[in-house]
């Protein structure tokens, strides 16, 4: 078996399974951009944090749990909120945009290895796709 699922001896009745499909897709996905972030220095999590902060603006832990799915205890620079002493606030600093824009650019590169083998307007099409599929799983 290979790293990705399969061997020549799979049946292609497991082979054209979506479910299995996408399994197999998003493992090696993951597997790229963990390294290519890895290398970095970085994790999926920064460059969540980062978007998160950057297109929504300042935000309490809880606030910012809920737009990226990390759990607030694992965000780990905040001041108290000077509206509110009792909460919290993170914000993204100048070092923080700059290291968002280094990120995005190797994530960038990521995704076009994960889709090598499509055209653009393919990929476009598979992305609308994977969105709609996913829409409907968060229910």
């Amino acid at each position: 078996m290979n790293h990705l699922g399969d061997s020549p001896a799979t049946p292609a009745r497991l082979r054209q399974l979506p479910s299995r499909l996408l399994d197999i897709a998003a493992a090696h996905a993951d597997r790229l951009v963990t390294a290519g972030l890895g290398a970095e220095g970085a994790r999926k999590w920064h460059d969540a944090v980062l978007v998160a902060l950057t297109d929504g603006g300042p935000a309490s832990q809880a606030a910012l749990s809920d737009r990226t799915g990390i759990h607030r205890s694992d965000l780990v620079e905040r001041a108290p909120d000077s509206a509110d002493r009792r909460r919290n606030v993170v914000t993204v600093t100048g070092t923080g945009r700059r290291w968002l824009e280094r990120l995005e650019g190797i994530l960038e590169r990521l995704q076009g290895e994960v889709l090598t083998l499509l055209p653009e307007e393919e990929r476009r099409v598979l992305v609308g796709l994977l969105g709609r599929v996913a829409e409907h799983c968060r229910g």
